[in-house]
């Protein structure tokens, strides 16, 4: 079956009555002819009209030179740069004169061989179709930049052409730019990223360069090296504050010195560009940032972290230690629950930092890989503590911000506990409080969902998500995890001290218990036991252990129960 396509639109620039009439009938069983008698009118028609013409036919023999004012004006529109022009001549001198000024094609008076006309009629349109066709994916529309598939496809040719100077690469990032859409109107947003576009075209000529917008509100430059981007990051800033009073919508500059030409291909430019310009997101004392060795390190290693944590899985080098939290109200301190907690032990680079590989997960999206795997391996480890010790640990398993977003998060959980046969106090939720800052309204009925199956819900490092205490009130939470930072600094600062005795106020308002996490010393147990926390963990007790040895644990309050 083939395609329709709808009959295209032709424009006869002729006075001669009789070569209208000929042009009419030679064309109008293909194409919608529209014929007008003056270039003036002409040009008005195709500027104004609403329907699209794919040629237009150009007398020269016009009065008063008019065909080489129609050509001229033809070169001063884009919207009629994009349409063929043949004209029609009986004279040779003049197609000179008319080639110059851009005509496409000639047809020769009197106008006696129709087939000849048709044919070349239809060679200029399907090249003009085929030349738009590149163009629309050769420029964006909205900045006039090359698209970044055209642009890459590009540098790749210019390459082994330009070895002589040194390169920058140069990612442009303009942070949280949705929210002049969102306040403005798309309309505003569409106008800022046409004024960058612009710019940038004229800044390229200076630093012979090339550019694309990349993304939503990201472009790229590669150019000749450049010592110092502050006065191209602070005109653009300059640009947003015309548009958009803002405060925290910035514009963040990366950059790859000395790009190498060589051996590393030029997505690897910009990716590198990027990581400097993501380093410095949120950080609004700095606006530009440069590609180093330091980074270029971190770079690598991330790379390899992301690559191997599918193997790491596979091959449980992943591993799940548990950290012991102690009820301490009471004679003596007495074990209440544990919070499971991830480690890698990697085959070659050894032991791996959570602080190293779990922001970066959450970046990407890999985190909830890895959530589910430590929500199966800690279901699975109580239970077996249940069968071979005769004893119940109740274990916490962190679930990330990125996992809220997940519809089946409920399933997964109530699946995991079913295969295990564990009912929902043995098997706890800890979410950090900036989570519940984030999202509040999504988080909160998640939660309000997950709470009517049984599960408890902790709030962690509570103090540092900056909670409204009105929110507080309306939050699905069943215990109360105070930030570390207060308990390890509380004995040094006064004001640590006030905060973490004020967390364990709103937790008793609240009607919930206390639970203060890195406790490392008996003094800030004895500190705070006298202010009311419940339950504490920390390397006073223990650091985070496997589960092997976290048996001595349970081995040691089994004992204190049988006495």
């Amino acid at each position: 079956m083939t395609s329709f396509k709808p009959r295209q639109n032709i424009m006869v620039v002729e006075d001669n009555p009789e070569n209208q009439e000929i042009l009419q009938k030679i064309l109008e069983e293909s194409y919608n002819i529209t014929v007008v008698g003056d270039t003036q009118s002409a040009l008005l028609l195709l500027m104004d009209s609403p329907a699209t013409y794919s040629l237009v036919l150009l007398d020269i023999d016009l009065p008063n030179e008019s065909c080489q004012e129609f050509l001229r004006q033809r070169n001063l529109h884009s919207r009629l740069q994009s349409i063929p022009v043949i004209v029609l001549t009986t004279e040779d001198g003049a197609d000179e004169e008319c080639c110059k000024l851009g005509a496409d094609e000639f047809i020769r008076k009197p106008l006696k061989h129709a087939p000849v006309i048709l044919a070349r009629c239809s060679r200029i349109i399907d090249l003009y179709e085929n030349k738009n066709l590149v163009q629309q994916t050769e420029k964006d529309k909205l900045s006039g930049l090359y698209t970044i598939d055209y642009f890459f496809e590009y540098l790749k040719q210019i390459i082994p052409l330009d070895m002589g100077s040194d390169r920058d690469a140069i990612v442009i990032n303009i942070e949280r730019f949705r929210l002049i859409n969102e306040i403005y109107g798309r309309s505003v947003g569409d106008q800022i990223l046409a004024q960058i576009g612009a710019y940038l075209q004229e800044m390229l000529v200076n630093l012979n360069a090339i550019a694309c917008r990349a993304g939503a509100d990201i472009f790229y430059v590669y150019c000749i090296h450049q010592d110092d981007y502050q006065d191209l990051q602070a005109t653009l800033q300059n640009m947003l504050a015309k548009f958009a009073n803002v405060n925290n919508i910035r514009v963040c500059i990366g950059v790859w010195q000395y790009v190498d030409r060589g051996t590393v291909d030029p997505e690897s430019w910009f990716d590198r560009a990027k990581t400097a310009c993501d380093r410095i997101s949120g950080n609004f004392t700095t606006s530009v940032a440069i590609y180093n060795s330091g980074l270029h390190t971190k770079h690598l290693r991330e790379e390899r972290l992301i690559h191997d944590i599918y193997e790491a899985i596979e091959h449980k080098d992943l591993k799940v230690y548990y950290q012991p939290k102690y009820a301490i109200q009471g004679d003596k301190p007495h074990l209440r629950s544990a919070e499971a907690l991830i480690r890698w032990i990697h085959p070659t680079l050894g032991f791996i930092n959570p602080g190293d590989f779990i922001p970066l997960f959450e970046s990407n999206g890999l985190i909830q890989m890895v959530d589910y795997y430590v929500w199966n391996e800690a279901a699975a480890q109580v239970r077996r503590w249940k069968e071979e010790n005769h004893w119940t640990v109740p274990v916490s398993v962190n679930v990330s911000r990125i996992d809220i977003y997940d519809p089946d998060l409920e399933n997964k959980l109530c699946n995991i506990m079913q295969e295990n046969k564990l009912s929902p106090n043995e098997y706890m939720i800890e979410i950090t409080e900036s989570a519940y800052s984030e999202n509040s309204k999504g988080l909160i009925e998640v939660l309000n969902s997950m709470r009517s199956k049984g599960f408890h819900i902790e709030m962690d490092d509570f103090g540092t998500g900056y909670s409204s205490l009105s929110m507080l009130t309306a939050l699905p939470i069943d215990i109360l995890k105070i930030d570390m930072s207060f308990v390890r600094n509380m004995e040094l600062d006064e004001k640590n001290k006030k905060m973490a005795e004020l967390i364990i106020d709103i937790a008793k308002f609240l009607k919930v218990p206390s639970v203060a996490e890195g406790v490392e010393t008996e003094s800030q147990l004895r500190t705070l036991r006298k202010m009311g926390c419940d339950v504490i963990q920390g390397y006073f007790f223990s650091k985070p252990v496997p589960p092997e040895e976290f048996v001595k644990f349970i081995e040691k309050e089994k004992s204190l129960w049988e006495k």
